[in-house]
């Protein structure tokens, strides 16, 4: 199993649901699991109830078993601190450096640099041992960028290494690609059973791909039940209003008549979307990808609804299958 787990997602996909359900998922049978925030966003402390995130790790969940879920909103501006106190040893030379505006210019105009801090304290907790040599974190999870970012955001350490060739800087690019490129490393992506978020996750597999960055799994999220049965599709979406007409009058509903043609309108709607979400089925089965489905869940999320997602997540596999 992929020790470094990074969720992505066209915007509206959910994305951010599915990465704190899969912490949780990860997180059972006793496992410590870290999901981490890179766009400021404060989505998972809005999940699960809390405060925003400070940057620093905090146990957020606990899971049956005795497992937890920890999480980590990386500030880029703080983690080139970090950065440069772990390399440099600038100390207060750093934070003097804040304060004269040097930290932003460099996390907000040097190109790429951004992206190789939060990528790369990301990595840190995916190798980060302890005094016995066991890993801290069983499982990292990253709420990672959208889709059409997710190539660029994780290759961009192979930019910056290309361009500093000795030295810290190159070490430690060339050492968060190493964990990127490795089996410790899933990407997955989250879709919805419509077109533009299929095309969009098809187009992100192929670039990801393209880039040697290894692949996870497909999750297919807020998938509506399905209210008729075969027949009754077939039915709907075809001339069947008399046969409809009669049934009802059969059953003693009156004034079936008037009743009809919004009935059937509904029912031709459902079945044509059935039939599109059977076509963007087919063509995420292309990909060539195992795929997880999650529900829609109508009440909206909260800690309890994260856990259900999890349970379904651990029942179809995406827990407990090894990623390649």
């Amino acid at each position: 199993m992929s020790r470094f787990q990074v969720v992505s997602g066209k915007g509206g996909t959910g994305k951010t649901t599915v990465a704190a359900a899969l912490a949780l998922a990860l997180a059972a049978g006793g496992r410590r699991t870290l999901l981490v925030e890179v766009e400021g966003r404060q989505g998972i402390a809005e999940l699960f109830g809390t405060e925003p995130l400070p940057y620093e790790e905090r146990r957020i969940a606990s899971v049956p078993g005795g497992g937890e879920v920890c999480a980590l909103a990386i500030d880029a501006e703080r983690a080139l601190l970090d950065y440069l106190q772990m390399f440099y040893k600038l100390g207060s030379a750093g934070r003097a450096l804040k304060k004269l505006g040097a930290i932003d210019f460099a996390t907000t105009i040097a190109p790429g640099v951004r992206d190789v801090l939060l990528t790369g304290k990301a990595c840190e907790a995916v190798r980060r041992k302890d005094k016995q040599g066991r890993f801290v974190y069983d499982y990292v999870v990253m709420d990672a960028p959208p889709t059409g970012r997710i190539t660029r955001f994780l290759n961009v350490n192979d930019e910056v290494a290309g361009l500093a060739r000795i030295g810290p800087i190159h070490n430690q690019a060339q050492a968060v690609m190493r964990v990127l490129k490795s089996p410790a490393t899933a990407v997955h992506l989250v879709t919805l059973l419509e077109e533009m978020p299929v095309q969009e996750t098809a187009d992100g597999v192929a670039e990801l791909r393209a880039a040697e960055l290894p692949v996870g799994r497909v999750v297919v999220n807020m998938v509506r039940p399905h209210l008729v049965d075969e027949e009754a599709l077939r039915t709907a979406s075809g001339a069947g209003r008399k046969e409809i007409a009669k049934a009802m009058t059969r059953a003693g509903v009156t004034g079936s008549a008037a009743l009809v043609r919004p009935l059937v309108a509904q029912a031709a709607e459902h079945a044509q979307r059935v039939a599109l979400e059977r076509e963007q089925r087919a063509a995420l089965a292309g990909i060539g990808l195992p795929t997880d489905e999650l529900p829609l869940l109508g009440d909206g999320v909260d800690l309890a609804a994260l856990h259900t997602l999890a349970a379904e997540l651990r029942k179809q596999g995406a827990a407990e299958e090894v990623v390649s």
